[in-house]
């Protein structure tokens, strides 16, 4: 059985890549791409780039390597480095043909007594690297996958209860980032569908799906981050105040937000109330976001708290976006 090899970072995936697993596939047998952990580069987690790659190309082997050297060279001392890690991860697979664009497709051939198959190393059919996407996500977009491109947007939920400034302070990062925004869909909904007031338990279910399908068209025209206003956990804090109780399938939703998104920030109720005729009160706003808080803190959801007038808000949160960048280094945001 011919055997082809890919070895990368993949950080992220990108066409150039792509081009080198498919040739590989259209050349062997069997496949095996070998992915670098890389947390000096990327923090997109090393499952996650697995999963692109498996999701494309579900005949292909995927191992992954924890512990490779980070630096990138041609000495003598590096390049066995590099070999030791791919022997040790191979396990004594015999490889046929080694797929790359770079130098060290030659060392790396020679030593596992393979073809050397470099393909578009002068970048002529997909002029990238994944370089130049982590500088600038958004510009070099075609030569990023969907499904790729969707898991390297951080997607920031804003939640609090109504008259919160949620929608200001969406709006105000989405300029500053030069982004795409998820609006409130719920407000859209309501004022379709509302009866005296209310919708019913079923319909907001469907406008919690309904808002999912928006976020997802909303991610890929993101760039590197995307605002959110409010997600499936408000939803059901509305089903739960109106009905004592939600859907199930509502709740559902609710406890996988948890994992959705990069960030939650929680606006602060401490601007004046705008007493608009689809709101109850600024009672009812204290109630709410009790309701809110309470959720988080029970389902222990950690979050940020946006306090104080627009430019504080936004300072507030732009802080914290560092540490949910994805397209930056995993040690250098925890360091």
């Amino acid at each position: 059985m011919n055997t082809g090899l890919v070895l990368g970072k993949f950080a992220p995936l990108h066409k150039g890549h792509q081009y080198l697993i498919e040739t590989s596939l259209s050349e062997n047998e069997k496949t095996i791409v070998l992915i670098y952990d890389s947390p000096e580069v990327i923090a997109v987690p090393l499952r996650t780039r697995t999963a692109w790659i498996e999701r494309l190309y579900p005949k292909v082997e995927v191992i992954e390597v924890v512990g490779a050297p980070s630096e990138v060279g041609s000495s003598p001392e590096l390049t066995r480095k590099h070999e030791d890690v791919v022997f040790r991860a191979l396990k004594g697979q015999k490889v046929n043909a080694f797929y790359s664009s770079e130098f060290y497709g030659e060392h790396m051939s020679r030593a596992l007594g393979a073809v050397d198959r470099r393909i578009d190393s002068c970048r002529r059919k997909f002029p990238i690297s994944a370089t130049k996407i982590r500088q600038n996500l958004l510009s070099n977009k075609e030569y990023v996958h969907p499904l790729v491109y969707r898991d390297l947007v951080a997607n920031i939920c804003l939640l609090g209860a109504p008259s919160t400034g949620k929608s200001t302070l969406t709006k105000a990062l989405g300029d500053k980032y030069h982004t795409a925004i998820m609006h409130e869909h719920g407000r859209d909904y309501w004022e379709k569908n509302q009866v005296n007031r209310r919708l019913s338990k079923e319909q907001l279910l469907e406008l919690a799906q309904q808002h999912l399908i928006l976020e997802e068209q909303a991610l890929l025209r993101a760039n590197r981050y995307l605002f959110t206003d409010t997600c499936a956990i408000t939803t059901l804090l509305f089903s739960e105040y109106y009905h004592g109780d939600a859907d199930e399938g509502l709740k559902v939703l609710a406890h996988q937000a948890v994992k959705r998104y990069s960030l939650f920030v929680l606006c602060a109720d401490d601007i004046p109330y705008d007493n608009t005729w689809d709101r109850s009160g600024e009672a009812n706003r204290a109630e709410f976001q009790s309701a809110q808080v309470a959720w988080l803190e029970e389902f222990r959801v950690p979050f940020l708290i946006a306090r104080g007038d627009i430019q504080q808000r936004v300072a507030k949160v732009s802080d914290a976006l560092r540490s949910v960048d994805l397209l930056r280094p995993a040690l250098q945001i925890l360091g």
